[in-house]
């Protein structure tokens, strides 16, 4: 069996949603020491519905796939659906990850409610 699936790969080789939106409505950024790997997403929102995501990755290949699938997962969602993707979510849709390659879609679970944190003290600031 091969160790990444055709998924995994295509996500790698070829990654959507790279990239810096500079008026991004709610960043997240979070990192694991231990492994090195870096995400940070950036989300735009309009009437609570995600229109653009992007993300920058630091790390291996399956950090990489991890942030772009759920790049893919969450765009055009609205706000309290993108908040219930959970990594096993990102890493079934792409086929699965070995074992010791999971925390990266936790990552990409964790980035993203980390810039959905950041729009929403960002929603509250602005009614206050």
């Amino acid at each position: 069996m091969a160790l990444y699936s055709e998924k995994v790969m295509d996500h790698f080789r070829n990654p959507r949603n790279v990239g810096v939106i500079e008026d991004a409505d709610g960043v997240g950024e979070v990192g694991n020491a231990k492994c090195g790997d870096i995400m940070k997403m950036y989300l735009k929102i309009d009437d609570d519905i995600i229109t653009d995501v992007k993300f920058e990755t630091f790390g291996c290949g399956s950090a990489i796939a991890s942030s772009s699938m759920a790049t893919e997962l969450i765009k055009g969602k609205p706000v309290d659906e993108a908040l219930q993707l959970t990594n096993k979510a990102v890493a079934e849709a792409l086929d699965g990850l070995p074992d010791y390659k999971m925390h990266c879609s936790v990552l990409a679970e964790e980035a993203i409610k980390n810039a959905l944190d950041d729009y929403h003290s960002k929603q509250a600031s602005k009614k206050e």
